[in-house]
């Protein structure tokens, strides 16, 4: 059993190299000191994801980024998810003049898509922000397809 799970284990980090490359962040959760910033403007949101088994949590309305993905994180792990990952960040605006300086997009939504087929492998997937619902989830399908199978969103959440 052992071995079973360490060959999965191989298996989804080769897997999932290629798809977390279509993410919006570096795979893993955001880890470690946190770099000094001056302000981050806005309400942030973010998507956690566990390909192994397929959960993902969610969070939106945070002050701060970190605050998000750590939620996002717990809220996947709180659905069962192993090895949760944050797989999206992005914010919205929370006054129209908000301009931090920090070059971080103002994408307002974001989209989890999945392969609507399971099979024994791992389950390709793909998240994606932008400006708007629609755009997130045509991009994150997009992404998900390129594997060649057909995705279906699994969640989107917009701040």
């Amino acid at each position: 059993m052992k071995l079973r799970s360490a060959i999965a284990a191989i298996g989804v980090l080769f897997a999932c190299s290629g798809q977390l490359g279509a993410a919006d962040l570096p795979a893993g959760p955001i880890k470690g000191p946190v770099p000094p910033q001056t302000k981050e403007s806005g309400i942030w949101a973010a998507i956690a994801y566990a390909s192994a088994n397929e959960k993902h949590g969610f969070f939106w309305g945070a002050d701060k980024r970190q605050e998000a993905a750590d939620l996002a994180l717990a809220h996947c792990r709180r659905a069962g998810g192993e090895d949760c990952v944050v797989v999206s960040v992005f914010r919205n605006h929370r006054h129209w003049d908000d301009d931090d300086r920090t070059g971080f997009p103002y994408h307002h939504c974001g989209a989890l898509a999945v392969a609507k087929d399971k099979s024994d492998r791992i389950t390709p997937w793909s998240a994606k922000a932008a400006p708007t619902r629609q755009q997130a989830e045509d991009q994150a399908v997009q992404a998900c397809e390129r594997t060649g199978t057909q995705c279906a969103v699994r969640e989107w959440v917009c701040t």
